[in-house]
C-alpha cells in the first residue's frame, strides 16, 4: 500500500475508520437533540461539508468561518466570513437555538481566545454541542503521528513537514511551525473551565477517550 494513499483510507475515504467515527458523533447530534429539524443552528468555524452529508438537518444552519466556501449551499444553510473569537456585530446580535462546533476549538489560538470562542458559544444560543480532539489520545489527530502532541516544538515542526500521514503537510520549516502553533490540544480540565455547566461526554476509541463533547440541552 502506499504510504501516501494511507491516510485517505484510515480516515478521509467514505467507510474508513475516522469517516465511521464522524457517522456516530452525527448519530449523537441528532439523539442528544432530537427536534434538530426545527432548530436554527450557528456552525462556529464549521465546513458546509459536514450539514451537507448529515441525515437529519437543522431547520436553518449560519456557518461562520475564516476560510471561504462553496457557493453551492445546501437548502437551509447560510456562510459568512468571520472570526468566531470577534464575530462582526452583526451575527453577534443574533441568536439561535444551538451554537455548534466541530473541532475548532483547539484552533482558534490560546486561552484568551478559547474565553472568547466559548462565550461567543455561550452567548449565541441556550444549546450547545462543542466538540474537540482529546489531548492525551495516543495519536495526534491532525498529523496521524504517535505522541506527537507531547513532543518539543521543534520536534513537532520536523514531523510537520515530512510526515506522511500530514493532510497538509509544510513545505517549509516556517509552514510546518506555523501549523504546529496554531493547534493545542485540550484536556477535561481545560474543557470543564470553558463550559462549567455542560455536560462533557466522551467519544471513545479501542477503550480510549479520542474526543470530547461538552454540551447543553
Amino acid at each position: 500500500m502506499d504510504i501516501h494513499s494511507l491516510r485517505w483510507r484510515l480516515v478521509d475515504r467514505p467507510g474508513s475508520w475516522g469517516a465511521r467515527r464522524r457517522e456516530a458523533r452525527s448519530r449523537w447530534l441528532g439523539e442528544t437533540f432530537p427536534e434538530l429539524t426545527e432548530m436554527s443552528v450557528i456552525d462556529l468555524g464549521g465546513r458546509v461539508g459536514f450539514w451537507r452529508q448529515l441525515p437529519v438537518r437543522p431547520k436553518h444552519v449560519h456557518v461562520v468561518n475564516l476560510e471561504p466556501s462553496s457557493a453551492d449551499l445546501p437548502e437551509g444553510v447560510t456562510v459568512d466570513y468571520g472570526d468566531a473569537c470577534a464575530l462582526p456585530a452583526e451575527i453577534a446580535a443574533r441568536r439561535y437555538d444551538l451554537a455548534f462546533s466541530n473541532s475548532v476549538i483547539e484552533h482558534v489560538g490560546g486561552h484568551e481566545r478559547r474565553l472568547r470562542f466559548a462565550e461567543a458559544v455561550h452567548t449565541l444560543a441556550p444549546a450547545h454541542w462543542v466538540q474537540t480532539p482529546y489531548r492525551y489520545f495516543p495519536i495526534e489527530p491532525h498529523w496521524i503521528a504517535p505522541g506527537m502532541q507531547f513532543l518539543p516544538v521543534a520536534a513537532r515542526r520536523e514531523i510537520a513537514r515530512t510526515w506522511p500521514l500530514a493532510y497538509t503537510p509544510g513545505r517549509t520549516r516556517e509552514e510546518a511551525l506555523s501549523r504546529v502553533l496554531w493547534i493545542e490540544l485540550l484536556d477535561r480540565t481545560q474543557m470543564r473551565s470553558y463550559f462549567p455547566d455542560s455536560e462533557l461526554r466522551s467519544e471513545k476509541a479501542y477503550g480510549l477517550t479520542k474526543s470530547l463533547i461538552a454540551y447543553k440541552r
